[in-house]
C-alpha cells in the first residue's frame, strides 16, 4: 500500500539481502491480505513514481539556478525589495505579494525618527557579484568523474557555489553587500531522488569529501557556513530536484514527500487535491520540508496543526552508515528511544533527509482573521496565558509589544478611499480617547481562526470574551489580515535597513508563562544598555511579540536593529550585543533556542543547555554514525 517508495541501499551488502528477503516476505502477507479483501472499499493512494529524473515538464517555484530569480546578497526574489523613490517616499516593488506595487506613506518618518537615520547617508551594496575574486574551488577529480559516470549533475561555476556558502544571518548578507566571503563550498550537487543521495554519500565516503546539506537556504544560525578550516572538497548537496509529493494516502491522511520541496509549494500541491499540512513557517516561502525536520522548525498555526515533531509519521536519512528508518508507518510505537528524534534537530551533522511522510488534513472550509487592542503589554500576556489555559487557542494568536505595533502601523499602505481613511481616524479615536489606551502603552494580538463555519464562529466569540475580561478590545479583520501579510515581506526590511547605516537581526526563545514578562522587559533593557555602553549614537529598536503558546509556556521573538553611523566594526558590535541578549534570556529562565536551530552561531551555549552529558550523548552518536565526519557542516558540536 505504499507505492513508488525505493529500495534502501546499505553500506552493507548483507543487511541488504537480509531486509530484501525481510521485505519480500511481508509483501507475500499483504498479498494475502488484500485478495482476502478483494470486495472492500479500496484504499485511495495516489502515487508519482520517483524515476531518478527531475520533471522538467512544471515550472519551479524556485529553479535549479538560484541566481535567476534570487537575490545573491539579500533576501528573497529579485524583483521585491524595499525603497525610497526620488520623492521620498517608501514603497514596495514586484508583483507577488500584496504589498507590491504600493506607497507606504509611514515608514520613512518612521525609520528616521526611530534610528535618527537620514536618506542623504547611503550605505549601497557591490553592485554585482565578482566571482574572480571568489577563491578557487579544492576539487576532487575521482569524485566527480564517478558523479559523472552516474549521470549527476554538479557544477563548480562561481555563482553556482557562492548561492550555497551562506544563509541568512546577519553577518553574512553584510559581508557579501561588501563583496567579502570567506571557505565556500568547491562543488554543487542535483540530486534528483533518494537513490541518487545514496550514491553521492558513497562516493563522498569513497574519496573523503565533505558534505554540506542544503535546503532552502534559510538559515539564520551560520549553519550553511563552510568551516574555514576545512581542507577538504566541500560539497554542497542542493535537495532542490528532490521536490515531489511521492504520494497522498486519503484513508490513514498521510503524505510521502521528497525533503527538497519547499513549503508554498508542498502546501500548492496538496491543496490541489484538497489537503494541507497546516505547517507555516515564516519562511516557508523558500524553506524545505527537509529543513525543517532538520532544525526542529515550528510554524504559526502550530495550534491546530502541531509543529514538525507532531506532523512527522516517518523519515528516511542517508547516513554514511547506511539509510536509517523505521520499519513501518505507524502514529506512535515504544521501541526504545524515538530514533526519529536524533534526525529532527541533527542539523545536517549526521547525514541527508532524503523522504518524509506527514500528517495531513482537509483544507479547512473557512478561515477568518481578527485583531484585539490591549491597554498594554501586561494584559496581552494575561489574555494569551488564559486562552492556552482553557485550550482555545486559534490557529494563531500573536501579541505584538506598543514598539513592534507602533512598526507595523508604519508598515501600512496608502490607502485609495479617503472613506477608509475616515473610519481608520474614527477607530484610533475611539479607541485613544474615548475608551483611554495610551497610544504609547497599547499592544495588538492578530488571530486567525480556521475549520467548519459555525465551529470557527464559536471559537472566535470564546477567544473575544476572554480577550474583554483583559481590557481587549476587537479591533476588525483588516488588522488581523494585515499583520499575517506582513509576516512574508517584513524578512525584505533589512535590506533597506542596511542602505542607510541600520543593521538588524531577528532571534527567538521559549519561555514559561510566569517568565514572560520579566524576561521580555529585562532583554530589552539588556539591549539598550549594551548599545550604549558599545557607543551606539542613537537608541536601538529592541521589540518583542509573543508568537506561539503552549499550555506551560510561550515562544517569544525580539527584533533588534540600530544606527551602526560611527562604529568602526558594526558586526563585532552587533554580536557582542546579541550574545548578551542571548546570555540575559538563558538568565532569566529562556531556551536557547524555540524554532531557530543551533547551527554554529548558538552553540557555545548547547553544553549549559543540554548538560555534559547530554552533550556526550550527541557525540557518540555523531561518532558512530559519522565517524570520518563526512558531514562536517560543524553545526551543534
Amino acid at each position: 500500500l505504499f507505492p513508488a517508495q525505493h529500495g534502501s541501499s546499505m553500506a552493507s551488502n548483507s543487511h541488504s539481502s537480509e531486509r530484501q528477503q525481510i521485505a519480500q516476505q511481508r509483501l507475500k502477507i499483504i498479498a494475502g491480505h488484500i485478495q482476502n479483501h478483494g470486495n472492500k472499499e479500496p484504499a485511495r493512494v495516489f502515487a508519482n513514481e520517483c524515476k531518478g529524473e527531475a520533471d522538467n515538464t512544471k515550472p519551479k517555484t524556485v529553479p535549479k539556478r538560484r541566481q535567476e530569480i534570487m537575490k545573491w546578497n539579500g533576501w528573497g526574489y529579485s524583483d521585491s525589495r524595499f525603497l525610497f523613490n526620488k520623492k521620498g517616499q517608501a514603497e514596495f516593488t514586484g508583483k507577488r505579494y500584496r504589498l507590491s506595487g504600493t506607497i507606504i506613506p509611514g515608514l520613512k518618518d518612521w525609520f528616521e525618527s526611530t534610528f535618527g537615520a537620514s536618506l542623504e547617508h547611503k550605505t549601497p551594496p557591490k553592485p554585482s557579484l565578482n566571482t574572480a575574486a571568489l577563491p578557487a574551488p579544492i576539487l576532487n577529480e575521482g569524485f566527480m568523474q564517478e558523479l559523472n559516470a552516474a549521470g549527476i549533475p554538479f557544477s563548480h561555476e562561481a555563482e553556482d557555489r557562492i548561492f550555497r556558502a551562506h544563509g541568512h544571518c546577519l553577518h553574512e548578507i553584510f559581508a557579501l553587500r561588501e563583496g567579502k566571503c570567506g571557505r565556500i563550498p568547491d562543488l554543487v550537487v542535483w540530486p534528483n531522488c533518494h537513490n541518487d543521495v545514496v550514491k553521492i554519500v558513497e562516493l563522498a565516503c569513497q574519496h573523503n569529501v565533505c558534505v554540506i546539506p542544503y535546503g532552502g537556504g534559510t538559515s539564520v544560525s551560520n549553519a550553511l557556513e563552510c568551516p574555514p578550516e576545512e581542507k577538504r572538497t566541500i560539497v554542497s548537496l542542493d535537495t532542490s530536484q528532490m521536490n515531489r509529493i511521492l504520494w497522498i494516502d486519503e484513508k490513514n491522511l498521510t503524505a510521502h514527500a521528497e525533503a527538497g520541496i519547499i513549503g508554498q509549494d508542498l502546501e500548492r500541491l496538496l491543496n490541489e487535491s484538497g489537503y494541507c499540512t497546516g505547517h507555516e513557517p515564516d519562511s516557508m516561502e523558500f524553506s524545505t520540508l527537509g529543513g525543517w525536520v532538520a532544525t526542529r522548525a515550528s510554524g504559526m498555526k502550530k495550534n491546530i496543526y502541531g509543529n514538525i515533531e507532531d506532523l512527522v509519521v516517518h523519515i528516511k536519512m542517508m547516513t554514511p552508515r547506511g539509510v536509517i528508518e523505521k520499519s513501518c508507518q505507524v502514529p506512535r510505537m515504544s521501541a526504545g528511544p524515538d530514533v526519529h528524534h536524533f534526525i529532527l534537530g541533527s542539523e545536517g551533522t549526521l547525514g541527508v533527509i532524503t523522504e518524509v511522510t506527514l500528517k495531513i488534513r482537509p483544507v479547512p472550509e473557512y478561515q477568518k482573521y481578527g485583531s484585539v487592542v490591549f491597554p498594554n503589554f501586561e494584559q496581552g500576556v494575561a489574555c494569551l496565558r488564559e486562552v492556552a489555559k482553557q485550550r482555545c487557542a486559534p490557529a494563531s494568536i500573536r501579541l505584538m509589544d506598543n514598539a513592534q505595533f507602533q512598526f507595523g502601523h508604519a508598515l501600512k499602505p496608502q490607502v485609495s478611499s479617503i472613506f477608509t481613511s475616515f473610519l481608520d481616524g474614527l477607530k484610533k479615536f475611539y479607541i485613544t480617547k474615548f475608551k483611554g489606551f495610551d497610544p504609547n502603552q497599547l499592544c495588538v494580538a492578530t488571530l486567525l481562526f480556521e475549520g467548519d463555519r459555525e465551529r470557527v464562529l464559536q471559537h472566535e466569540k470564546q477567544v473575544y470574551d476572554i480577550a474583554a475580561k483583559f481590557g481587549g478590545l476587537a479591533a476588525g479583520e483588516d488588522n488581523g489580515q494585515r499583520g499575517y501579510m506582513l509576516t512574508f515581506v517584513i524578512a525584505y526590511l533589512r535590506d533597506l535597513g542596511m542602505d542607510y547605516y541600520v543593521i538588524g537581526e531577528s532571534f527567538e526563545t521559549s519561555v514559561p508563562w510566569d517568565r514572560i514578562l520579566d524576561l521580555c522587559s529585562n532583554v530589552k533593557e539588556r539591549i539598550v544598555r549594551e548599545c550604549k555602553e558599545k557607543g551606539v549614537q542613537f537608541p536601538p529598536l529592541s521589540t518583542c511579540r509573543v508568537t506561539q503558546t503552549y499550555d506551560a509556556g510561550a515562544c517569544v521573538y525580539f527584533y533588534f536593529a540600530f544606527n551602526y553611523r560611527g562604529i568602526s566594526d558594526p558586526i563585532m558590535v552587533y554580536d557582542e550585543i546579541e550574545h548578551a541578549a542571548r546570555d540575559e534570556i538563558l538568565a532569566n529562565g529562556g531556551s536557547l533556542s524555540h524554532h531557530h536551530g543551533v547551527g554554529k552561531l548558538r552553540k557555545r551555549w548547547l553544553q549549559e543547555t543540554i548538560s555534559d552529558v547530554g552533550i556526550g550523548m550527541l557525540k557518540s552518536v555523531k561518532e558512530y554514525v559519522d565517524p570520518n565526519n563526512i558531514f562536517g557542516n560543524r553545526n551543534l558540536l
